[in-house]
């Protein structure tokens, strides 16, 4: 087990048992002992759909009522959505989900009553689970929490039904590809509430893993299919716990998420946005818009948000490059104030992006040419060992030489930003970013150009040198 960019992940055979009820009372007993919590007081929990998921929702459940906390079960309700009913109850929170990994993975979420954890709380509670490991009986005792599914539901619904008038979206024809996420029933209701006409796509009883910032070709092929064959304006979607967005045009191509991300702050109005290194260069051109910097992970959003904050910077957001759109500010939308949720929400940048594209009169494809991003690109290599990646990277770190000639048949770099993994600007001027997976044995590859037979040339040859590389170093 081990803290990602965002949670504990792992094996779901690892993880059920011993080691989510391990984890789920070191958190407790932090919340506990820093004074976060008293005993008594409620701790909010949920999950995605993972055939995993209600085992080690019920375990970790067990654990902290054990422990002396209140059980608020929130059922399979968006992450966000648990985030904020956390809030409005002052209680810390669980999301038992594996977001977009595949489905033989799982994670925790973990959220202190003001927020996600930040990087100190996972040295923390990771320092308590070590103590006490051996220690722990699990017990899955299912149903052991009160019912507040249907109210933490409500409330994320009423907070996003403000987000536009009535019937602001009518004329719209929007497919929402339901498969396995849990915020498909919640963005079909709510499309539909705007006015648009809902086309349900792909639902399905099987995990589906979706990574809305690496898309598979299979998810687009299916996307282009349903755009052509129901003639639609847009397709919309989430990842597993619905907190990063999937936004495709009307040809069925997915929007960049850090483009959503870009296009929810101009909603908002917000003035800073705070956002990873992998997120598109051309964010800095906007005008009005201050970019600050982080390393890839929503902690480091969230405490680049608060560090604005603390400077004294107001209407502030953040995202991250798979859409995933956080707010630090209260800002005023459609007449009503829109309080801060200080954690990845997939609604907001969707319902940013249809309505922008309704109020200018525009197809999806044409606002975002408008926006004049460099084409940005990302995939990664599956199942790349992390000892590999760590070889890898330190090995690219060893000196400009090996930086030189790992780069040799693609470009010759002429700035390197390791803020997060190697971001190189080569000498013509496109971007290639090198980054191991903070969550799971892959590595990723993002890179820039300005046209997308450039970057898609570019994202080939950085994956090859990556294999070739990996290859040769194991022999």
């Amino acid at each position: 087990m081990k803290f990602g960019t965002s949670g504990l992940r792992g094996l779901s055979e690892e993880l059920k048992g011993e080691p989510s009820a391990r984890y789920a009372t070191a958190f407790a007993r932090y919340l506990l002992t820093s004074g976060r919590s008293q005993p008594g007081d409620p701790i909010v929990i949920a999950r995605d759909f993972r055939d995993s998921s209600p085992e080690i929702a019920a375990v970790c459940a067990s654990a902290l009522a054990r422990e002396g906390l209140r059980v608020f079960d929130c059922g399979t309700v968006p992450t966000p959505a648990l985030a904020l009913y956390g809030r409005e109850c002052g209680a810390a929170g669980l999301m038992i989900t594996g977001s977009h990994i595949p489905a033989d993975r799982n994670g925790i979420k973990f959220y202190r009553p003001d927020g996600e954890i930040d990087k100190e709380d996972e040295v923390a509670i990771s320092r308590i689970a070590d103590e006490i490991a051996g220690q722990i009986e699990p017990v899955a005792n299912q149903g052991i929490g009160e019912d507040h599914a249907s109210r933490a539901a409500m409330l994320f619904i009423q907070r996003n039904r403000q987000l536009l008038p009535a019937g602001a979206l009518a004329g719209l024809k929007v497919g929402v590809y339901q498969h396995s996420t849990v915020a498909r029933d919640l963005l079909a209701d709510l499309i539909a509430f705007f006015g648009a006409e809902v086309v349900a796509l792909g639902r399905s009883e099987h995990f589906i893993p979706v990574d809305t910032e690496a898309v598979s070709t299979d998810t687009i092929e299916r996307l282009q299919e349903w755009a052509r064959e129901h003639r639609l304006d847009a397709i919309v979607s989430a990842d597993g716990d619905g907190d990063r967005p999937l936004v495709a045009d009307e040809n069925g191509l997915p929007l960049r998420g850090d483009l959503l991300g870009l296009i929810a702050c101009g909603f908002l109005g917000a003035t800073l946005a705070v956002t990873p290194v992998t997120s598109n260069s051309g964010l800095e051109r906007r005008e009005g818009l201050s970019v600050l910097r982080t390393r890839v992970g929503s902690p480091f959003v969230i405490a680049g948000m608060q560090e604005a904050l603390d400077e004294g910077s107001t209407k502030v957001a953040g995202f991250e490059a798979n859409g995933g759109t956080l707010t630090a500010s209260p800002f005023v939308v459609n007449g009503a104030t829109l309080q801060p949720l200080p954690t990845r929400d997939c609604v907001l940048p969707i319902v940013a992006a249809l309505a922008a594209a309704a109020e200018a009169k525009l197809s999806l494809s044409v606002l975002a040419a408008s926006y004049r991003l460099p084409v940005a690109l990302s995939d990664r290599l599956e199942n790349f060992p992390v000892e590999t990646s760590a070889r890898l990277m330190a090995h690219l770190r060893g000196g400009d030489e090996n930086l030189a000639a790992f780069l040799a048949p693609i470009g010759r770099p002429v700035a390197v930003s390791d803020i997060d993994g190697l971001r190189v600007t080569l000498d013509d001027g496109r971007i290639i970013h090198f980054r191991p997976s903070g969550n799971a044995p892959e590595m990723r590859c993002y890179v820039e150009a300005d046209t997308a037979e450039a970057a898609e040339g570019l994202l080939s040859s950085g994956l090859s040198t990556i294999r070739h590389w990996a290859k040769t170093a194991s022999n």
